[in-house]
């Protein structure tokens, strides 16, 4: 008998565009190569930008579309993050790693999280 698949991490408010645009696993990458960081997203990318390096062309065009609804600065999104990563099966510890952060906080962040 298989288990039934753990349901997504809800985005939160901050990465919501980012979810609906990258989609869910691809934003996790997006918001741990460029949260907290001041960002210009290009209508037009030409190749030469680190996000399009990351993300890809056609990404990259459709999150510059909803530039409007994006933060100044890209979230950092700490406690979303390490449901993702949680979600994903990595253990507390790679998560703490990969957020720069304490053990304790990443549990304390998964302790929200319906099982």
């Amino acid at each position: 008998m298989m288990l039934p698949a753990k349901p997504l991490p809800k985005p939160t408010a901050q990465v919501a565009v980012y979810v609906e645009v990258l989609g869910a696993e691809l934003a996790v990458i997006f918001l741990l190569t460029f949260g907290g960081a001041e960002l210009y997203l290009a209508q037009n990318p030409n190749g030469r930008s680190q996000v399009e390096a990351v993300i890809g062309y056609e990404k990259a065009r459709a999150l510059a579309a909803q530039d409007h609804r994006l933060q100044r600065r890209v979230p950092l999104a700490k406690k979303w993050l390490a449901q993702m990563l949680n979600w994903q099966g990595r253990s507390i510890a790679g998560i703490a790693r990969t957020l720069r952060t304490s053990d304790v906080s990443v549990r304390n962040m998964l302790k929200d999280r319906p099982a």
